[in-house]
């Protein structure tokens, strides 16, 4: 049995927005299951068997969606922020729930890396955090780690500069986050992390991975690792929600539907996100937009590349 882990899903997904007015980013469906959940069972495969998720924003989506874990064949237990904590301050606060080391999960990206592997080159090199880190995909648009040969961090670098890509995985001592005062809103980057590699190289190791990566942080990532997967795992077209009504001759290509959506006769929708409640009138004709359901009615939002 592998340490326990935290998933972060607190955050308030602005990246991912307006999506994120509907559901919280880790309650959001990837092919048909919700991303939480994903990384839950994701989790209980590699032995993992105690998680905590930690929460703020729009909490009852995730909640309603994991209750106890036990769809997830494992304990879910959480960690309330009534104000939002940064990512190592959501840590200081849910370490009584918490193994003396475990892992840190991100509640934005999916990844298929062996923990047990992660764990051994955590024991190996004695550091107290060990970032699972890969070739950068996109130095333009992310930042990333700095790594000497040794394998070891040497600082956080801003996009544009060549460097090793943090996957969202990592393995941590309790200790680095024991001293914070609880209940202040403290980063990991930029903060802690930071403070950590002040003194040089050491006490920061990576771990690196090869294999699948995908980041659910905008729109437009979140609509192409859904198509990803849906082809992974060989579907034919985007699972759709639940409850939903499509009038038979809409078209929809390419498209996502949430829960409770009403299409209307003759809707052309393509690269397309429309979430809970959205109702469609008839000849709606989209493209490469969000659709969320508003009191005025539905809401278009492009998806920017």
């Amino acid at each position: 049995m592998l340490p326990s882990a935290i998933v972060l899903t607190a955050g308030l997904g602005t990246r991912l927005a307006p999506l994120t007015l509907i559901r919280a980013k880790p309650a959001v469906p990837v092919a048909g299951i919700p991303l939480v959940l994903r990384l839950l069972r994701w989790l209980a495969d590699q032995n993992v068997q105690s998680v905590v998720l930690n929460l703020h924003h729009m909490p009852d989506t995730i909640t309603r969606v994991v209750g106890h874990g036990n769809d997830a064949a494992m304990r879910v237990r959480y960690s309330w922020e009534p104000t939002i904590l940064g990512s190592a301050g959501g840590l200081r606060s849910a370490l009584s729930l918490l193994d003396k080391r475990f892992f840190v999960i991100n509640g934005d990206t999916l990844t298929d890396l062996n923990l047990s592997d992660l764990q051994q080159t955590h024991d190996q090199t004695g550091a107290d955090v060990t970032l699972a880190t890969t070739d950068h995909p996109d130095p333009s648009r992310y930042g990333g780690v700095e790594v000497n040969d040794a394998g070891l961090a040497v600082r956080f670098c801003p996009a544009g500069t060549p460097c090793r890509h943090f996957v969202g995985v990592q393995m941590v001592e309790s200790s680095v986050f024991s001293e914070l005062a609880e209940g202040t809103p403290t980063a990991i980057i930029g903060g802690v992390y930071d403070a950590l590699l002040a003194n040089g190289p050491g006490r920061i190791a990576t771990h690196h991975v090869t294999g699948r990566f995908h980041d659910i942080g905008t729109p437009a990532d979140y609509l192409a690792t859904s198509l990803e997967i849906t082809r992974s795992e060989g579907d034919e077209a985007v699972p759709a929600g639940n409850r939903n009504r499509v009038h038979p001759t809409a078209v929809l290509t390419r498209t996502i539907l949430w829960d409770d959506v009403v299409i209307g006769e003759h809707c052309h929708l393509t690269d397309c996100i429309v979430a809970d409640g959205v109702e469609l009138p008839a000849h709606t004709i989209a493209s490469r937009t969000v659709i969320i359901a508003t009191p005025q009615g539905p809401s278009h939002t492009s998806i920017v590349p």
